[in-house]
C-alpha cells in the first residue's frame, strides 16, 4: 500500500511541475498564448475515456472497434497539437523560443504523468 501512495505522489509532483512550467511559460514571458496548450492537457484524455468501452474483454480477439480507433486518434490528434501548436508559435513569432521550451517540457511531464498513472493504476482482473 506504500508504494501506491509513494506513486501517487510522485505523479502529482510531477504534474504539478507540468502546469507550473506550463503556465510560467506564460508570465514569465508576459504572452499568454502558451495557455491554450493546457486546453489540450484536459482533453486529450477524454476520448480513450469516453471509447474506450468499446474495446473487446477478449484478448484473444482479433477484433478491432472501429469506435475505439477513432477515440485513439482524437487523443493522438490532441496530443501532437499539445506539442505543435508551441513551435508553431514560436516559429511565428508570437511567443519566445524560452517559453516554448518551457511549454513542450511542461507537456511532457504532463502526458508522461498521465500515461504512467494509466499504466500503473490499470485495473486488470484474469480469470485463471
Amino acid at each position: 500500500m506504500a508504494a501506491g501512495v509513494r506513486s501517487i505522489v510522485a505523479l502529482s509532483v510531477c504534474l504539478a511541475a507540468g502546469f507550473l512550467l506550463s503556465i510560467l511559460s506564460c508570465a514569465l514571458y508576459g504572452n499568454w498564448w502558451p495557455l491554450v496548450v493546457v486546453f489540450t492537457y484536459a482533453l486529450a484524455p477524454l476520448p480513450n475515456a469516453v471509447f474506450g468501452g468499446y474495446v473487446s474483454s477478449d484478448p484473444l480477439a482479433d477484433v478491432s472497434s472501429s469506435v475505439a480507433d477513432f477515440g485513439r486518434f482524437l487523443t493522438s490528434m490532441l496530443v501532437v497539437s499539445g506539442f505543435g501548436l508551441p513551435v508553431v508559435l514560436a516559429h511565428s513569432g508570437i511567443i519566445t523560443s524560452a517559453a516554448m521550451m518551457m511549454s513542450v517540457v511542461g507537456g511532457v511531464l504532463v502526458y508522461g504523468t498521465i500515461v504512467v498513472y494509466s499504466t500503473l493504476f490499470r485495473s486488470q482482473q484474469h480469470d485463471f
